[in-house]
């Protein structure tokens, strides 16, 4: 019993950073992507506007994706991409 009681501290603190790490906000996503005519475009780090990119409102559309082809990164926004004016990648 006594050697039990030896690890409850070390348990405890093993728990409670497993705890802080599951239970942590997520970050935005350090990569944004949107789709426009099958082409993906990153549009990490630009603020959407009319001579970048907007979101639209569409039903079962996805707005911006964490990489070309990935997940997206509202899934239940229902928002279209539209490029207003960015380049695409090559």
């Amino acid at each position: 019993m006594n050697r039990i009681l030896k690890f409850l501290p070390a348990l405890a603190l093993a728990l409670a950073a497993t705890f802080a790490f599951a239970f942590s906000p997520k970050g935005e996503a350090t990569n944004q992507y949107g789709e426009d005519s099958n082409q993906w475009i990153n549009v990490t780090g630009v603020t959407p506007g009319p001579t970048t990119y907007t979101c639209d409102v569409a039903e079962d559309e996805h707005c911006l994706y964490d990489a070309p082809n990935g997940n997206p990164l509202n899934p239940g926004e229902d928002k279209m991409f539209v490029n207003r004016g960015i380049a695409p990648l090559r």
